[in-house]
């Protein structure tokens, strides 16, 4: 019997998937579990996206559709570029995936060569590393901390970057940070990996869930960048599995004959629903969710500096806080297991997001009500006996 192929040992377990296997078993068990451990918005898929799939399935619209999706969706994406960011984007320069970790499918299915190595931040989101993995890749990751606001910075990427360096993956906003890059920051970024003639990747999955300002979109910095994006986020159709990404010209085709071979094409109930994510009402009420999510950060804050924990930087986009808890405990995988099964509050440990100083952090999901996320910091005021 033949094992398993040897890069698997190099892919570790997605942690947060486990504290939540184990939160839903101790629901099953009659416990009152406080979910602040995975990324996921809490508000339903708004009406009209679901109602736009209700037709579609009704209509017997269910067939396959081109391997880059729906022509009206990829145009209608490219009008949302202009609307939203001012930025010219044509429609043939953009995929519809099966999510945005169809995109990175995609996308590092055609660009990594096996033992070529990839700039990452650390911390950073956990599965970017193993995607990189599973094409025979060598993930590098960056030590990134409050100095840089938790982002990589052009003499970041000159310092790492060797020989068998092929490009960088990079988020903004950021997992398990919230924290942005500017315009400048990204252009910066972008030239230094020009002239290391390597490829730029950038995750933009969180735009439209920022707080202060608008997060600038990479593309305002060049059109030979990779811009992964999803409907999941802003948009609240995690389960609906799909997403997009802004390919640089020249890649077009490699990256629709990958489609064609890896996905067929993304799901069609799914691309139709999309077509009402982009209608005025939709939009309006994803503007008040994110001031929802706003309020929940605003509260969270300084709840979680009350009870003891460090808060490096104050999350500018996304929906999470990365404390710093070493003066509460100096393992934070330990004290998120006891916390779940003593106080029913859930929540991810550092150990998820890279080697740089896990054991000292913890990250925040405020994905529930401020009612709910007060009874969290109850919970936790009594566990840690403050």
């Amino acid at each position: 019997m033949i094992p398993s192929a040897s890069r698997l040992a190099d892919i570790e377990p997605f942690h947060v998937m486990e504290l939540l296997t184990r939160a839903k078993q101790l629901e099953a068990e009659g416990r009152d579990i406080i979910h602040m451990e995975v990324g996921e918005p809490d508000f339903p898929t708004p009406a009209p996206i679901v109602e736009a799939a209700q037709r579609a399935i009704a209509g017997g619209r269910m067939f396959y559709t081109p391997a880059l999706g729906l022509p009206e969706l990829r145009e209608a994406i490219s009008q949302f570029y202009a609307t939203r960011y001012g930025t010219d984007v044509p429609a043939s320069r953009i995929a519809i995936t099966a999510g945005a970790s169809g995109a990175l499918t995609l996308a590092l299915a055609c660009l990594v060569e096996p033992g070529s190595e990839w700039l990452l931040t650390d911390p950073g989101y956990p599965c970017n590393r193993h995607f990189i993995r599973a094409f025979g890749g060598i993930p590098i990751e960056i030590p990134v901390d409050a100095d840089s606001n938790f982002q990589p910075t052009a003499a970041d990427v000159d310092r790492y970057w060797s020989k068998n360096t092929r490009g960088a993956l990079f988020a903004s906003p950021a997992n398990p940070t919230g924290t942005m890059l500017s315009v400048v920051e990204i252009e910066a970024l972008a030239e230094i990996i020009r002239r290391r003639d390597g490829q730029f990747i950038i995750d933009e999955i969180y735009h439209g869930l920022t707080y202060e300002s608008e997060a600038p979109t990479a593309l305002a910095a060049g059109d030979d960048i990779f811009v992964i994006q999803s409907f999941s986020k802003y948009f609240q159709m995690t389960g609906w599995r799909l997403g997009w990404m802004v390919v640089p010209e020249r890649f077009m085709r490699d990256i629709e004959k990958l489609a064609q071979n890896l996905f067929i094409s993304p799901s069609t109930p799914a691309q139709y629903a999309a077509l009402a994510a982009f209608k005025p009402e939709t939009i309006g009420l994803l503007e008040q969710r994110r001031a929802e999510f706003r309020r929940r950060r605003d509260f969270l804050a300084p709840a979680l500096s009350t009870l003891g924990f460090k808060l490096s930087a104050v999350p500018q986009g996304a929906f999470y806080i990365y404390a710093d808890c070493s003066a509460l405990t100096d393992d934070s995988d330990r004290f998120a297991r006891e916390l779940l099964e003593s106080a029913g509050v859930a929540i991810t440990p550092g150990l998820d997001f890279g080697s740089h100083a896990p054991e000292r952090h913890l990250r925040f999901a405020y994905t529930t009500g401020i009612e709910r996320l007060q009874e969290a910091a109850d919970r936790i005021r009594r566990f840690i006996g403050r």
